[in-house]
């Protein structure tokens, strides 16, 4: 049985509001490929506030992804929890 490989797009959908994936064409991109240097295709660049926090490169089944994902995303907003103060 081939190995279906993921679109980490999906991955998003299971977790709205913790994972935005955002595609970027890097050939119009250039410099934003530089600058989190993306040399091969397909990379996944894991930020966490703002800092780099994986690389994934190349492309893999969806339970790999979520494994090297979704320990870097913040904790769930509990319902109906009081604001900080």
């Amino acid at each position: 049985m081939p190995v279906r490989l993921a679109d980490p797009r999906q991955l998003a959908h299971e977790y709205p509001g913790r994972l935005k994936v955002i595609k970027v064409n890097v050939d119009e991109n250039q410099g934003l490929a530089r600058r989190f240097d993306a040399v091969s295709i397909p990379t996944l660049v894991v930020l966490r506030d703002g800092n780099v926090v994986n690389r994934i490169v190349g492309a893999a089944p969806k339970e790999q992804l979520a494994a090297q994902i979704v320990p870097h995303l913040k904790p769930p907003k509990s319902e109906g929890a009081a604001p900080a103060t």
